[in-house]
């Protein structure tokens, strides 16, 4: 594949300085949990940790991807604010969150300029 691409290409493409970051999430429920807590959880966590910084989640109750509810990345802070979230839920056994990844090919590098 060519690297000289023009500037509407790569910015189509999501690459070089049009890339977008997310990170990965891992859930850990409680054994106990009942469905209506999970649930309870989910809703919660949709509105307080993802709406409320901008962010959107695709994915299943367990695991997904976080990513910006618009085109552009994820930042060090929102990531850090979804962290502090989930470090005060009881419902959650633990958790695990990547560091900033490429959302549109993950096996590429993070540009330094992003």
């Amino acid at each position: 594949m060519a690297t000289n691409r023009s500037r509407r290409l790569r910015k189509k493409l999501c690459v070089d300085e049009f890339q977008e970051l997310g990170f990965e999430l891992n859930l850990n429920f409680k054994e106990d949990l009942s469905d209506e807590a999970v649930d309870a959880f989910l809703d919660a966590f949709l509105s307080d940790a993802m709406t409320a910084n901008g962010l959107g989640y695709v994915g299943g109750d367990d695991y997904g991807l976080v990513c910006l509810s618009k085109r552009g990345s994820v930042s060090e802070e929102q990531r850090a604010a979804v962290e502090a979230w989930l470090k005060g839920r009881s419902e959650l056994v633990d958790f695990t969150i990547s560091p900033l990844i490429d959302v549109w090919y993950p096996e590429n590098e993070i540009n330094s300029a992003s």
